[in-house]
């Protein structure tokens, strides 16, 4: 199968390695031309790259991103019923829109927004939430086993969205939990390295405390053991929290813990540590 990757940053690039290594036929497109280099088949335009594939996969940072690929692709005259694989994070009301655009155009569309970092994408173990009509998320089946090892279906176009709206809410709050927690931890003399000992085998063990240990150190594989270099960048946890609140505000679901998550990763991002992993929001939250 010849597959068009667009967007080849932390998540799109390895994911788009990692169907090579499937045997997957893989041309990528990206604005920056190192990151194109990296794979084996390269196009010249955004159009080209979309030309002869029969599925289109989408890894973009930002709903308007997405939205204005789409729509250009679209406009270019695709034939012959391509699948559409929206893998970026967006919002729900978006989401459906472009599905119905691009199944009135004569494609498939199936939303799977995907959580697993950029290690999950090398490993070719992701986790998608998948959204679609059930003939569409058939066809993206081989796609979505090449790259994840757990694929969750929930409902039709929007509901992948949703599902991962709900997730990262978790993330977000429990990231914070995990920093607060460290930081108690130092302020009271305790060693960082035994007491992620500790929480590794007891109850307060996470994905988040495993892989986003916010002290360096303790977990060298962990960001903050690399001067938090991102697996998930912060502006995006809190583009993620940020489009969680929207969700809770047009079901009238109150959900204080995330919108304290969001304005707290948010305010992160937005005073300078946008670029750095997630988990360095320890920086703000350890004092002294």
């Amino acid at each position: 199968m010849r597959v068009c990757l667009i967007g080849l940053g932390t998540m799109g690039l390895p994911m788009a390695l990692r169907l090579e290594e499937q045997g997957f036929d893989v041309v990528g497109w990206d604005l920056m031309p190192e990151a194109r280099a990296r794979l084996a088949r390269r196009a010249p335009s955004l159009e080209d790259a979309a030309a002869d594939a029969e599925a289109v996969i989408t890894m973009l940072p930002e709903g308007a991103q997405v939205s204005e690929v789409l729509e250009t692709l679209l406009a270019s005259g695709l034939t012959g019923g391509r699948l559409v694989l929206e893998c970026s994070t967006i919002d729900v009301a978006r989401t459906r829109q472009l599905a119905s655009a691009v199944e009135t155009a004569g494609h498939g569309f199936v939303d799977a927004p995907v959580s697993g970092g950029s290690e999950g994408a090398r490993a070719g173990s992701l986790s998608f939430m998948v959204g679609g009509r059930r003939e569409s998320v058939e066809r993206a089946m081989p796609l979505l086993n090449a790259m994840g090892s757990k694929i969750t279906e929930f409902g039709s176009a929007g509901a992948g969205q949703a599902a991962k709206a709900c997730h990262n809410m978790i993330c977000g709050i429990t990231a914070l939990g995990v920093c607060e927690a460290f930081a108690l931890a130092e302020a009271v003399g305790l060693a960082p390295e035994k007491f992620f000992q500790l929480c590794q085998g007891a109850a307060a063990q996470s994905w988040i405390l495993e892989n986003r240990c916010p002290v360096p150190g303790p977990a060298p594989a962990a960001p903050a053991s690399n001067g938090y270099a991102p697996g998930f960048a912060a502006r995006l946890m809190a583009k993620d929290l940020r489009l969680a609140q929207e969700a809770a505000q047009s079901s009238g679901q109150e959900t204080p813990f995330g919108a304290e998550a969001a304005r707290r990763f948010t305010e992160f991002a937005e005073s300078g540590g946008g670029q750095l992993d997630f988990s360095a929001i320890y920086r703000t939250i350890r004092k002294g």
